[in-house]
C-alpha cells in the first residue's frame, strides 16, 4: 500500500509563466485520482508523465476558475485521444450544466460516457468507495460551496505467519483465504486455533486529505485526524490575516494549526498568492506550529509508504 502525489499545479488565480493553477495526481492504493483541474492542467500531465487513460475518477472542490477551467479541454481531449471507458466527475451542483454547455457549443464529440456526481451536502459524505480505496468529503469555508477530499485506503486481509501455520499439519493451503479473513481453524481434535495465532496484523491503511480554498475551519480537524499526508491551501502570510479573513482563505500559520491539532504525519502547502515571490517563507512561518512541512511546487511528487 502506498501513496504518491504528484502536484500539477499549486498557485492561486491566474495562471502566469512559471505557475499554475491548482491540480493534482493521486495515486493511492493501485488507483488513480485527478484533483482539482485549473487552467494548463493537461499540459502539465504531459509534462511529468501522468497517463491520461489511467484516469476515471476527477475531482472539483469548488467552481472557482483557478480549480476546474481546466476541466473541459481535458475532457475534449479524451475525445480526440478516442476514449471509450466511462469517466466519473465529482464536484459541486453545476459542474454538470457549465460543462455541457460548453462541450454542446464547441461540439465536442466523444465515445465514453460522462457521469457527474454532483454535490451540495454540508455535512460529510461518503461519495466514492470500490475495494480499495474510499473517499469521504470534508466541508470547507470559502466564499462559493466547497470541499475538500479524503481518500483512505481499505484494510487489507491480516497477513498468515507462516512459521505458526507450520506446526499445524492438518492446515492446507485451501485454507489460507479464510484465515486471512480472520476466521479460527478447528482441527480434527476439536481444538480451535485463534485466528490471532495463524496471522499478522496487516499494515495501517494510509490516508490523504485535500484541503482547498477555506477560511480556517478547526471543525475539519475530527474529520482529517491521524491523516498520513494533508494538503492545506496557505494563500498568505500571517501579516495578511485580514486578507484572508475578507476572501475566506488561509495562511500558513493556519494551516499549520490545523495540522498540529489534527495530528498529522506531514503538511503540504499551497496555493500561494502572487503577491509573494518568495514561497520558503510560508514553510518558515508553518514549521513555528508544525515541523513537518513541505511546499508544494509543480513536478514534485509526495511519497507515503
Amino acid at each position: 500500500m502506498s501513496i504518491n502525489l504528484t502536484i500539477l499545479g499549486c498557485h492561486s488565480a491566474t495562471p502566469r509563466v512559471n505557475a499554475f493553477p491548482t491540480s493534482q495526481y493521486l495515486e493511492i492504493n493501485n488507483r488513480h485520482f485527478l484533483i482539482d483541474c485549473g487552467e494548463g492542467t493537461q499540459r502539465q500531465m504531459r509534462k511529468y508523465k501522468v497517463g491520461f487513460s489511467k484516469i476515471d475518477h476527477i475531482f472539483i472542490s469548488h467552481l472557482h476558475g483557478d480549480h476546474f477551467y481546466g476541466l473541459v479541454g481535458l475532457l475534449s481531449t479524451f475525445g480526440i485521444l478516442n476514449r471509450e471507458k466511462d469517466l466519473h466527475v465529482f464536484g459541486p451542483k453545476g459542474i454538470k450544466e457549465v460543462t455541457l454547455l460548453q462541450l454542446k457549443i464547441s461540439q465536442s464529440h466523444a465515445k465514453y460516457t460522462l457521469i457527474f456526481h454532483e454535490l451540495s451536502s454540508k455535512k460529510s459524505e461518503l461519495i466514492f468507495e470500490d475495494d480499495k480505496v474510499s473517499v469521504r468529503t470534508i466541508p470547507l469555508n470559502h466564499r462559493v460551496y466547497t470541499n475538500g477530499y479524503l481518500f483512505t485506503e481499505k484494510e487489507k486481509p491480516r497477513k498468515l505467519n507462516m512459521l505458526n501455520i507450520s506446526g499445524y499439519p492438518e492446515i492446507e493451503r485451501c485454507d489460507y483465504n479464510n484465515i486471512k479473513a480472520g476466521r479460527d481453524v478447528v482441527l480434527s481434535t476439536g481444538e480451535v486455533v485463534k485466528n490471532q495465532q495463524l496471522t499478522i496484523n496487516p499494515a495501517k491503511p494510509l490516508s490523504y486529505a485535500f484541503c482547498s480554498d477555506t477560511y480556517y475551519k478547526p471543525d475539519i480537524i475530527p474529520l482529517i485526524k491521524n491523516v498520513d499526508l494533508l494538503y492545506h491551501e496557505a494563500t498568505f502570510l500571517s501579516d495578511r490575516e485580514d486578507l484572508a479573513k475578507k476572501t475566506k482563505h488561509s495562511t500558513s500559520k493556519q494551516a499549520a494549526q490545523i495540522a498540529k491539532d489534527a495530528e498529522v504525519k506531514q503538511l503540504v502547502l499551497g496555493h500561494y498568492s502572487g503577491r509573494y515571490t518568495d514561497i520558503s517563507l510560508f514553510k518558515k512561518e508553518a514549521q513555528e506550529t508544525f515541523s513537518n512541512v513541505e511546499l508544494a511546487k509543480p513536478g514534485v511528487v509526495f511519497s507515503v509508504d
